[in-house]
């Protein structure tokens, strides 16, 4: 008799909690001796070229003040039941320039604090080490990852961290997205030539720069952290032909695996043959040493993380290429799936795709730390006490989780789900605050008003429920 059930059983020890990025939700944009990275300089995010300058209209400066309220947020997330929280720790506050000799000790002790207050309520980090972030300086000086130099001191900072903190964090990302650094160069690499002028000889030699660093920081992590585990991350967007057209078919696996290399190269430590070949027939050639050979073998990840917001088609007809939009990846829509207010396709089984997908191909742990619907929220009062009433959101994660279940009960070995965006924050993709993605709704507006004052949304009880229950209420 079958002993597998119709009902998901999350495993004992799933970690439950949420993420957010520096840039999107400190503020303090010069204090505490921070200096400027690429973000201030990004008022509207991606959707249009960036300042010259900081501009006052730059949401960001101040975003919602997690640096002077985190203790606050933190016990919010703590009621939530959170077991971990993903953040990350803004270069430029470490190292303003980014290749000074020195860490900024005000900083440092910024983060110590939030530890401090994350281990008083027993949840673990997830501190992902550069979530485009990179100090502004570095991209002017340097042209960002473009620049070998950069390796240099991307190491100096992960020496400090791990030193800092290795022994207070378990679990450690090297770069958020790094796949994006092809479709967005300044905000993912920090890479100051305007991407129409970027050759892709350049882009590609800085997509190799990021991932040797990667590995280097892999390395240094078992040196001083012996004990931490070290994750690459990801933007995952499954990829279906639009037809079965075995050319549509084939369409879809090359774009997949635009995404996929990213996950082969820290998994298997070198370059796939498909990729190779790609960067040929584009006339890339690489300037890779020995010493990245060896530093890419040597220091495979523990575990893959990633993010999942959609899914897109591929079409080799050009009549049928109706694009929509994604999470700085445009793709072919897919006309059987709805999408979110920002255009964006909800496909719940997609997750389960990429899940069963990465763990057959890469067979190591998986960490699902980006998911989430961005939408308007209206803040109302139900009896007497104001919130949001949200079910939208609650029916996206639930039908998100329905199949994260299922993938689990399919066999893949999964550690834990950050909801991307646990607390209302800046979107990266177009700067605005309405664009909320949060369980707990923070009083302030895109044009910069509002008292900053937290409430908490209906979705933040049934989550709290789904943490409690460790998923078993998403059965009822």
């Amino acid at each position: 008799m079958s002993d597998i059930t119709a009902s998901p059983v999350f495993p004992e020890g799933f970690l439950w909690g949420g993420a957010t990025a520096a840039n999107q939700v400190e503020g303090a944009y010069i204090e505490g001796g921070k200096g400027l990275s690429i973000q201030d300089v990004m008022p509207n995010g991606i959707l249009t070229p960036r300042a010259d300058a900081p501009t006052d209209d730059n949401l960001k400066q101040v975003a919602i003040d997690f640096y002077h309220r985190y203790a606050e947020d933190i016990a919010l997330f703590a009621e939530m039941g959170f077991g971990v929280y993903r953040f990350s720790i803004a270069w430029s506050r470490i190292f303003p320039q980014g290749d000074e000799s020195e860490p900024n000790e005000e900083g440092l002790a910024f983060y110590d604090r939030v530890l401090d207050e994350l281990e008083r309520h027993g949840i673990q980090p997830l501190v992902t080490i550069s979530h485009y972030e990179t100090p502004l300086h570095l991209a002017e000086q340097y042209d960002g990852w473009a620049s070998r130099e950069l390796i240099g001191f991307y190491e100096r900072y992960v020496r400090t961290l791990f030193t800092r903190y290795g022994a207070r964090v378990k679990y450690w990302l090297t770069f958020n997205e790094i796949n994006s650094v092809l479709h967005a160069p300044f905000m993912s690499g920090g890479i100051n030539t305007p991407k129409d002028q970027l050759s892709r000889t350049d882009l590609y030699q800085a997509v190799h720069h990021e991932l040797v660093a990667s590995a280097l920081a892999t390395k240094i992590a078992r040196e001083l952290a012996p004990d931490a585990q070290i994750g690459c991350m990801v933007l995952s967007m499954p990829v279906y032909p639009l037809t079965p057209d075995p050319d549509d078919v084939f369409a879809a696996l090359t774009t997949d695996r635009t995404n996929l290399a990213f996950g082969d190269i820290h998994v298997r430590g070198e370059y796939p043959g498909y990729y190779l070949r790609s960067l040929r027939e584009q006339g890339v050639e690489l300037a890779i040493t020995d010493e990245d050979r060896g530093l890419l073998k040597e220091n495979t990840v523990d575990f893959v993380s990633f993010s999942y917001y959609s899914s897109i088609c591929e079409t080799v007809d050009p009549d049928k290429r109706d694009m929509g939009e994604g999470n700085l990846f445009g793709g072919v829509r897919n006309p059987t799936l709805k999408a979110s207010e920002w255009g964006w396709q909800i496909d719940p089984v997609g997750l389960r795709l990429a899940l069963n997908s990465f763990w057959d191909r890469w067979q190591k742990p998986l960490f699902i730390v980006e998911n989430g619907l961005g939408a308007k929220d209206e803040l109302v009062e139900v009896d007497g006490v104001p919130t949001v009433v949200d079910d939208y959101r609650i029916a996206y994660l639930q039908a998100h989780l329905e199949q994260v279940g299922e993938a689990i009960a399919d066999g893949v070995d999964l550690l834990g789900y950050t909801t991307w965006g646990c607390i209302d924050l800046v979107s990266a993709s177009t700067a605005q605050l309405s664009k909320r993605y949060g369980f707990i709704y923070v009083d302030r507006n895109d044009d910069g008003s509002g008292s900053l004052t937290r409430y908490r949304k209906k979705s933040f009880d049934w989550y709290a429920e789904v943490i409690r229950t460790n998923g078993a209420s998403l059965t009822r």
